[in-house]
């Protein structure tokens, strides 16, 4: 006769899950018989976990032992698993178990799932990523970017809307400053420019270096941010931080972009602003070698006659750094400038 704990080897039960996660099963299986046993290890019945490979259908044992658990731990996640149970008793009589299947469960989101929706303009896994409510939606990349920032600066108008649906915040800045915002306005995306706005991120940021949304604009060459800040009433001579640089003077200093330039103009730009050395537009235009942006700001009323405050004009910055061109438009506007002082002398003496 069995004894009374001895689980009939023709109904031997296969393990039971417990704890899930997405690298690891906890397998259960009622081990009454050794409760019930004392003595040496030779009286008591041996449990083994085998694990079918997928591949080749054949069975591995990944735990022998005489308790009843084990936890398979190094899984896949959102993957299937077969096991079986197997005992041996005291007596040398074995069995196995009926196979089971169970599944290990779903990786958690992380910051990396959420930036990757983002990146691949992925507005369904961007929607599942943040209802898991596992993701901070204002988690920075490695390069310290809020999610928000890289919609922003690639230009994805919807995805910045969900963003700020689930909190995103419009005014955090990166590790050199810019925000949002700046990031929209360089990369001249309008539309995403105007949302960010609306939500309240501020036209009068500064990063860092003290630098704004309108210099940013500037500095990217993007006509419609810059036309649409300035009628949202920014300040078209505002100065940055570090080189007191107006808009303009980073045009003549970054790109030498002549249709900013000539925007900013129109819209009241001063061509004789100094930054904290002294310089102009113009003398910056020169030390940049941009010579449309030269002759624009002249065709404004850039006084080519002023100095810095080491002394030096456009003239001295062109002839040291061999700027060619500019010094013969120079010696013309020289030349026609004496001429006409000559005639005015000749006129008034034979008036």
């Amino acid at each position: 006769m069995a004894n009374p704990g001895t689980q009939s080897l023709s109904v031997l039960e296969p393990p039971v899950v417990g704890n899930v996660s997405h690298h690891s099963i906890d397998l259960n299986w009622a081990s009454e018989e050794n409760q019930t046993r004392n003595g040496p290890l030779e009286n008591l019945t041996l449990f083994s976990v085998e694990e079918e490979n997928s591949r080749t259908h054949e069975y591995s044992t990944i735990y022998m032992g005489y308790g009843a658990q084990y936890t398979v731990e190094g899984l896949e996640p959102s993957t299937s698993y077969k096991f079986r149970l197997k005992i041996t008793h005291p007596s040398g009589e074995t069995a196995s178990s009926p196979v089971v299947t169970f599944s290990t469960a779903r990786e958690p989101m992380t910051g990396r799932n959420l930036h990757r929706a983002i990146i691949a303009n992925d507005q369904e896994e961007l929607a599942r990523v943040l209802q898991s409510g596992t993701v901070y939606v204002n988690v920075p990349d490695m390069h310290g970017f809020t999610p928000l920032m890289v919609a922003a600066q690639k230009g994805f108008t919807s995805l910045a809307h969900t963003l700020v649906q689930y909190g995103a915040d419009v005014n955090l800045k990166n590790s050199s400053g810019k925000d949002s915002l700046m990031l929209a306005c360089f990369h001249g995306h309008l539309d995403v420019v105007k949302y960010l706005k609306e939500c309240g991120a501020s036209r009068t940021s500064r990063d860092r270096a003290g630098c704004t949304p309108l210099h940013w604009a500037a500095d990217g060459g993007q006509l419609p941010v810059i036309t649409h800040l300035l009628q949202d009433d920014c300040e078209v001579d505002v100065r940055d931080g570090v080189s007191h640089w107006t808009p303009l003077m980073r045009v003549s200093a970054v790109s030498g972009n002549v249709a900013v330039a000539s925007l900013l103009i129109g819209a009241g730009a001063d061509v004789n602003t100094r930054d904290k050395d002294g310089k102009t537009p113009l003398m910056v235009a020169v030390l940049n070698n941009h010579e449309k942006l030269f002759q624009l700001l002249l065709e404004n009323g850039a006084d080519h006659h002023v100095k810095n405050e080491f002394g030096s004009g456009v003239a001295e910055m062109a002839k040291a750094f061999g700027r060619q061109n500019i010094i013969s438009l120079l010696e013309g506007m020289a030349m026609h400038e004496k001429n006409s002082a000559d005639y005015l002398t000749i006129k008034e003496m034979h008036s």
